[in-house]
């Protein structure tokens, strides 16, 4: 049985959380976390409490062999994008698109 754990409106680019996501997709969740503890970036954090969290959900909503669970799917959206400007020389403004990304984690058991 899939458990889901979801994180919306994080201040950070969805790009950037991409990357993050792509390297534990598939992997085992003991593997995933170890990974994530090792990965020197901010979307490392958050994907680790998101795992967490859907771990916790798993354990408390079904009986599930905690030792089979795997990342079956990582997936970082786009959410709303805040813009600001800045002004510039000759009267002119630069956008700043400040990004937040939807986080998603999906566990299931692997089959025997």
């Amino acid at each position: 049985m899939e458990a889901v754990a979801k994180n919306r409106f994080i201040r950070i680019s969805p790009r950037k959380l991409r990357l993050v996501c792509d390297l534990v997709s598939g992997k085992r969740v003991d593997e995933a976390l170890s990974i994530l503890d090792f990965t020197p970036k901010k979307g490392a954090k958050i994907l680790s409490k998101a795992l967490l969290s859907a771990v916790a959900n798993a354990r408390n909503q079904q009986n599930v062999d905690e030792d089979r669970l795997y990342v079956k799917r990582a997936l970082a959206e786009t959410g709303p994008i805040v813009k600001r400007s800045l002004p510039r020389a000759r009267m002119n403004v630069t956008p700043i698109l400040k990004r937040t990304a939807h986080l998603t984690v999906i566990i299931d058991e692997r089959p025997e």
